[in-house]
């Protein structure tokens, strides 16, 4: 049995001062959110995208359906396209890709006035950590939220803290917290971190 008699000495005062170190103790175990709120509002995901290994674009070069279609960025980042074979794509925008597929077009004499569009399909994908059904990695997809997110992991468990998360994005190469809430827009490759509730 624990001794007790020190507990006695110290007073109701000093009660109440063991206790309150024992409550800060135990809620230091408990992450916190971040002070500043993540963005409500986000422009296009496709907008700003910087292609990758494994991202799948459409493109289509009007008037040609035989250089249209979809492909798929390789290991390195390259694009098979009929007639110019690899194409780099890695670390650009979609319109950037759009403008170089339509130099080397012109360059090798294929079109004299070639016009291209090209079209993100898949995104990097996103995750979900924490107190979730079925943490992991999912799939991005363009108006997502951080309640479709935690849809995807399965919903909360009986853990979780509900109604506001740990939001982290890479923000200028570097990663940045946020507090963020259900209705929260996310972005492809945010991390969403779902917190124990505290009591």
């Amino acid at each position: 049995m624990p001794d007790l008699s020190v507990f006695r000495r110290i007073g109701v005062m000093g009660r109440c001062a063991v206790l309150l170190a024992l409550l800060v103790g135990g809620c230091a175990l408990f992450p916190s959110f971040p002070s500043e709120d993540a963005p409500s509002k986000i422009a296009s995901p496709a907008e700003g995208y910087l292609l990758e290994p494994g991202n799948q674009v459409r493109l289509t070069v009007f008037g040609q359906e035989n250089l249209s279609g979809s492909f798929t960025l390789d290991a390195v980042g390259n694009i098979a396209l009929p007639l110019l074979g690899n194409v780099p794509a890695n670390g650009i925008t979609a319109a950037v890709l759009g403008g170089r597929i339509e130099a080397l077009l012109r360059k090798d004499a294929y079109m004299q006035d070639p016009k291209v569009a090209v079209e993100v399909q898949t995104f990097r994908p996103f995750y979900v950590l924490g107190e979730v059904r079925a943490p992991g990695e999912f799939p991005y997809v363009i108006g997502m939220t951080v309640l479709s997110a935690v849809a995807r992991a399965g919903g909360y468990d009986y853990r979780a803290r509900e109604g506001e998360v740990l939001l982290v994005r890479q923000e200028d190469g570097a990663q940045k917290e946020y507090r963020a809430v259900e209705r929260t827009p996310i972005l492809p490759g945010d991390i969403i971190k779902v917190l124990e509730r505290r009591f």
